[in-house]
This record gives C-alpha cells, structure tokens and sequence, in this order.
C-alpha cells in the first residue's frame, strides 16, 4: 500500500511514530552523555528507556504500514508488551542498584532542563496519540501511547528526583520512583502480552 493510499489518520499515526522515533534516538545520546558526565543512573537509564520508546513506536509503524489484520494486532500488542516488560526490568535493576548503593550522583543543570523538556514533549506525544487511537480505533497506537505517556512519567520523576537530589541530597527519591514507575510498565506489559482481538 503506497503512503498516498492510506487514511489520514493512518498517515497521522506514522508521522507522530517517526517524530517519536527521532526524538527518542536523540535522547538517548543526550541524556546517556549528561548521565556519564554527572554520573547520573537516573539520566544514563532514562537514555536507556528511550530505546524500548524507539523499539515500541516501530512496532506501530510495522502495524501501520502492513495490512491490518486480528493476527498482526495481536503481535503488534505482544511486541509492545514485551517492550514495557523491559522497561519494567530496565527499572528495576537501575533502581534496585541505586537503593542498595545509595549512590549519590552530581547535579545536573543541564540534565534538569532537558528532561523538564522530555515530560512535556512526552506527555503532549501521549494525548495526541491517544486521541488518534480513539478516534481511529488503533489498539496498537493506544497501547504505544501509553509507554509514551509512561515516558512522561519517567521522565517527571527524574526530573523531581535531580532536583530533591541537588537541592536536598535525598538520594532515595530517584530510585523509589523508577520502582513505581516499573510496578506501573509491568502491568501494562502483561496486559498487552494477554491481548486478544
């Protein structure tokens, strides 16, 4: 199917999909570099997560660029339940490790910005998308604007956490809201590996 033959929404879909991908590709070398540099887990696995982005917004753009059908929903969810199971774990061991080593990292200025930056480009990602799968029925999308919006949140928390870490060295904030985050990645990744049409 040529791109002109597809529907407005579907078009929709793939330019917010790609727009997503470049973003995330961006971020990952952004905000693993700020992380080395200030010796930020919370930055480097924030960078880290952006992959798993990448990964589940090319699991919409298969779904959207093939010819849809109960079967490739079903592996599209499957695929993008994998994905947040990742993340969850990605999560867990970042921030389990923070919580046993009580690392203290350096303040990031320009870390805080760009994930203030991140959230909100996040969150206005995840309504858009959402609106879209609505509107044009997508499981997939609606499924992949919700690890959009987990990026969001993510991305929230760490910012909350650099600053209560440099404003006030609580260095437990960080990890207990990756933990938080990941119980939240964890749900809906079983819920999308059970989907069924």
């Amino acid at each position: 199917m040529a791109i002109d033959d597809r529907s407005p929404d579907d078009r929709l879909a793939l330019r917010l999909e790609w727009a997503t991908i470049g973003w995330n590709l961006g971020e990952v070398v952004i905000t693993v570099t700020l992380g080395v540099l200030a010796r930020s887990i919370a930055l480097v696995a924030f960078g880290m997560d952006s992959l798993i982005e990448v990964f589940a917004s090319g699991v919409v753009v298969w779904h959207v660029t093939g010819r849809v059908s109960a079967e490739r929903t079903i592996r599209a969810h499957r695929l993008i339940g994998v994905a947040f199971i990742a993340l969850a774990a990605g999560l867990v061991v970042s921030g389990g490790r923070r919580l046993v080593t009580g690392e203290l990292a350096a303040d990031s200025p320009l870390g805080i910005a760009y994930v203030a930056l991140a959230a909100l480009a996040m969150f206005g990602l995840a309504a858009w998308k959402k609106r879209l799968a609505e509107r044009s029925g997508s499981t997939p999308l609606a499924a992949e604007a919700a690890i959009t919006f987990l990026d969001g949140v993510l991305a929230s928390s760490i910012l909350l956490a650099l600053v209560l870490t440099a404003w006030k060295g609580w260095w437990w904030v960080d990890p207990a809201a990756a933990l938080l985050v990941a119980a939240f990645a964890l749900r809906e990744g079983v819920e999308n590996l059970r989907f069924d049409e």
